[in-house]
């Protein structure tokens, strides 16, 4: 009997702890939305405008390159790899300082620190949301009909969202003990730009008879297979590959597993060096 109400008592606790932990990320992204558009006089619609202004230059400067890569609709493939990018790059670059930023708050409140990083994933997240009407202009513009394909955007987002989420708490505790690693992360960031193919096509490589170890990386690279994953729900039109698909699923449960892992043998440590 006493076994039974010390099981319900703690069962009671962490769906309580869970309820709070809830409420506290609803807050924080609520803030970190408010905080992002204040004093804006155009507000969310920048990150309707934005996308739409770095395709339009993008599309005036790279497609005349692109021309007889094959590449269809390349303002929609350009745009929608740009957004997906700029996803992981939001995420993870707000997620490296999310702990640091929360000094004031874990001295005085008593809250389970994972919620921080999350919360930068599901505020970056949020914005992409709004990004999502960038594309919905494109389409309609271009008069690009979405078919049934476009459901694989859910997979592809929840996905990354893990993904981000795993990585956000893994640098993020690191910047903890080694703040060298918020500008090293903006350095890895440039170098992953260019290793994925947003601007570009990867029949460039292939067709120039690039070394299989260069085209191999490229496709091993998690935001190449998310990106492609996006790209097959709104430009292909068709259903990813499996390989895309395994890798997403890989990267998203590596990047969760080490995060999960270095975060907690970490986070009993953070209040003695933020």
């Amino acid at each position: 009997m006493s076994h039974k109400a010390g099981t319900t008592k703690h069962v009671t606790h962490l769906t309580s702890s869970l309820s709070k932990d809830r409420f506290i990320l609803q807050q924080l992204v609520s803030k970190d939305f408010k905080l992002r558009y204040r004093r804006s006089v155009l507000g969310v619609i920048w990150s309707v405008l934005n996308p739409l202004l770095m395709m339009i230059i993008m599309s005036f400067v790279f497609s005349y390159f692109l021309k007889g890569s094959g590449v269809d609709n390349y303002p929609l493939y350009l745009i929608v790899g740009n957004i997906t990018f700029a996803l992981m790059n939001e995420a993870t670059s707000t997620g490296l300082r999310s702990i640091i930023d929360a000094a004031p708050l874990l001295k005085k409140v008593r809250v389970d620190r994972w919620v921080f990083p999350v919360q930068k994933v599901f505020s970056a997240a949020f914005n992409f949301a709004f990004s999502l009407i960038a594309v919905v202009i494109v389409m309609l513009f271009f008069q690009i009909a979405p078919t049934w394909h476009i459901i694989w955007m859910i997979p592809a987002l929840l996905l990354l969202m893990v993904f981000c989420i795993g990585l956000s708490m893994l640098i993020g505790a690191l910047a903890v003990f080694f703040r060298d690693m918020i500008h090293l992360w903006s350095v890895l960031l440039t170098a992953w730009t260019y290793l994925t193919p947003i601007f570009w096509d990867l029949s460039l490589l292939t067709n120039s008879n690039a070394p299989w170890i260069v085209v191999a990386v490229v496709k091993a690279n998690p935001m190449y297979n998310y990106i492609d994953m996006m790209r097959c729900a709104i430009v292909y039109q068709a259903s990813p590959g499996s390989t895309v698909i395994i890798l997403s699923v890989v990267w998203a449960l590596l990047a969760l597993v080490l995060g999960y892992i270095v975060f907690r043998k970490t986070e009993h440590k953070f209040i003695l060096y933020i």
